[in-house]
């Protein structure tokens, strides 16, 4: 039930600076963070920000998603003034939110406050009248500075609510694995290769290797690039101890991994070539009863000879 998961679990606050409570080393998954696959804290960005800032509270995470959201508020802006040791994060200009209650705080009159807080986030940036206001109350320079580089501030509920979102994901990443996992790569993968990833770590690692140099040479293709997305999240399972079981092809779903005896067992449309409709054909004729033969198996479910060949290549038609 996601509306119990607690909101200040300290296992699962540290998957956003550290890789501990993964049970991992950094060097296994090639990250200081062990946030993949968590919505808004996943990508190589944000993960940049992530090993940067090192939150410890949930405040920090919702400052975080704020800066990941604007334009103009991170980069070039509070990571500067962080790096330089102007200020720390509890400090920066995070979601617009922040400017209309910082300025009413140094005893700015509340109206003038929003009307501030409402310039800078559409990145209209500051009147000379309202910079001369923010300086007789002590705004220091830095904030003026980092206000009038804004382009685009994101709200502090929005930022809540997505923060609130991802935690209970990584919630279950940290204390339910399998399942995590099972539902990642169920619903959010959108380029995991049955032959490339659910093979064994020797088999990843080789194409991770293999990808990573096409990238470095600029001749990766994006499907390339969404399947290493998503090798990155296998490495991670298999660096934590858990694997995958071949495809059965009586008891696998069309579209959804399942747990089945403490591993997974990917999707029939997992297996290169095959989709949708042809891995539901596949699901309805094994109900039916068992395959006598290849040719059985072509006429009941239509699939074309290629995936056959890949299928009985792969070993998933036993005997």
């Amino acid at each position: 039930d996601p509306t119990k998961v607690p909101l200040d679990d300290k296992e699962t606050m540290s998957i956003f600076s550290s890789t501990k409570a993964l049970g991992v080393t950094p060097e296994q998954i090639h990250s200081e963070v062990g946030s993949f696959g968590v919505p808004e804290f996943g990508t190589k960005f944000v993960r940049g920000m992530l090993v940067d800032t090192r939150p410890k509270t949930f405040d920090e995470l919702i400052r975080i998603s704020g800066l990941s959201h604007g334009t103009d508020v991170w980069l070039n802006n509070a990571q500067s003034l962080i790096e330089e040791g102007t200020i720390k994060l509890e400090d920066a200009i995070c979601c617009r939110d922040d400017i209309m209650i910082y300025l009413i705080q140094k005893g700015i009159e509340s109206e003038t406050a929003f009307t501030i807080m409402e310039k800078v986030r559409k990145g209209k940036g500051l009147t000379e009248e309202q910079e001369t206001i923010m300086r007789e109350h002590d705004v220091p320079d830095w904030y003026i500075w980092s206000c009038k580089k804004i382009k685009y501030m994101f709200p502090k509920a929005h930022a809540a609510a997505y923060v609130m979102m991802a935690w209970r994901v990584a919630y279950c990443k940290v204390f339910y694995p399998l399942a995590y996992y099972c539902a990642y790569f169920s619903i959010r993968a959108n380029a995991f290769d049955y032959e490339k990833m659910a093979m064994g770590r020797d088999k990843l690692e080789y194409f991770i290797d293999d990808y990573k140099n096409k990238k470095s040479l600029g001749t990766i293709t994006n499907t390339e690039e969404d399947e290493l997305k998503d090798m990155r999240i296998v490495q991670e399972m298999y660096a934590r101890g858990y694997d995958f079981m071949p495809i059965d092809i009586y008891r696998a779903k069309a579209h959804r991994f399942q747990i089945i005896e403490g591993k997974l067992m990917p999707s029939i449309d997992s297996i290169e070539g095959l989709g949708d409709k042809a891995a539901d054909a596949v699901v309805d004729a094994a109900v039916q009863g068992r395959f006598l033969s290849k040719d059985d198996f072509r006429d009941r479910t239509k699939v074309s000879k290629t995936v056959i060949d890949l299928m009985d290549k792969l070993g998933l038609f036993g005997d």
